[in-house]
């Protein structure tokens, strides 16, 4: 049986830094259940199956996703192999990109912002806004940004 794409040596890595950015950010666990002695890989699988939807993406001006947790793969009605590599614009209708850019480039000078609302848009083009979300900056261990992360509040369909 294949091993779950989340829990690639790869993906290990990139929750790690996404985990280690957040607390950087805010202070504070993602993860409530964050023990310092946890395998990575155990780790994995708790971001997988954590309540929040969680996201990450990376690249130049047009960022691809990195990473979900099962929580985004069902609000976006997605399978992992449709979203990773998407570019992450398309999480949003068209006419809300410019305000999600705008977010984000602000989530990028400030390192992190909190209460972030925006509407989303599924794989059905079922519009839904998200609240309360955390976005952050993703710093690899030579202390240069890497992507960004979001972990989301709340969210409702519209």
């Amino acid at each position: 049986m294949p091993e779950a794409p989340w829990l690639s040596s790869e993906q290990q890595k990139l929750v790690s830094l996404l985990l280690s950015s957040h607390q950087r950010a805010f202070r504070r666990p993602l993860l409530a259940c964050e023990r310092q002695q946890s395998s990575q890989r155990l780790i994995n699988q708790e971001l997988f199956a954590a309540e929040p939807p969680v996201l990450a993406h990376a690249g130049g001006d047009d960022p691809k996703l990195s990473y979900v947790n099962a929580a985004a793969l069902r609000l976006w009605r997605r399978r992992w192999a449709e979203m990773i590599g998407m570019p992450s614009r398309l999480t949003a209708p068209p006419c809300e990109q410019n305000e999600r850019a705008t977010a984000l480039g602000r989530a990028l000078q400030l390192d992190a912002i909190t209460g972030y609302q925006g509407i989303r848009i599924d794989s059905e083009g079922q519009r839904f806004l998200i609240n309360n979300a955390r976005i952050w900056t993703l710093w690899n261990e030579e202390g240069l940004r890497c992507g960004q992360a979001a972990s989301i509040g709340s969210w409702w369909w519209i």
